[in-house]
């Protein structure tokens, strides 16, 4: 059903930015490039079937969130066997406050995902509960729980 959808290169051009900054961020340097280009490559298999054009940043970045926990635990189950256990994430792209990142890093995995998909892929909490596969209401308790978190290991008590 067409829907008045733009050429798919519209949304790249529009986009890729915002798709390759979220997988940077949750599969790091390492991950993060190959979790963008499957991440674009699964809204180019689902974008035809699309029925409505509404808010397709949100589309696109649901599925490179989705591609990056499926790298993720094929990643897991690929270390399995190792010696030492993975680290999941623990390569995020250096950014400006290692130390903030750091902590990012150190958060399980949910918090984690809730607060990146919120912060560094600015989704609305309604968004990243769809993202994430949860309600609005444990998205905004995840990131929540998840600032608590980061204020305690940044020393920092004060709300801001």
């Amino acid at each position: 059903m067409f829907v008045g959808l733009p050429p798919f290169q519209q949304l790249v051009d529009a986009h890729w930015r915002d798709v390759a900054r979220l997988a940077a961020a949750m599969a790091g340097p390492r991950d993060g490039d190959d979790v963008a280009q499957e991440a674009w490559a699964r809204a180019l298999r689902a974008y035809p079937s699309l029925t409505h054009a509404g808010n397709l940043r949100s589309w696109l970045l649901t599925i490179t969130a989705h591609t990056a926990r499926d790298a993720q635990r094929a990643r897991t189950r690929r270390d399995r066997g190792a010696a030492r256990p993975p680290e999941p994430a623990a390569d995020l792209a250096p950014l400006p406050d290692e130390r903030l990142w750091a902590g990012v890093r150190a958060l399980p995995v949910r918090q984690r995902q809730a607060v990146v998909l919120h912060y560094v892929g600015g989704l609305a909490h309604g968004e990243v509960a769809r993202a994430l596969d949860t309600t609005p209401a444990a998205s905004r308790r995840l990131v929540s729980d998840a600032l608590a978190a980061l204020r305690v290991a940044l020393g920092d008590s004060e709300e801001g």
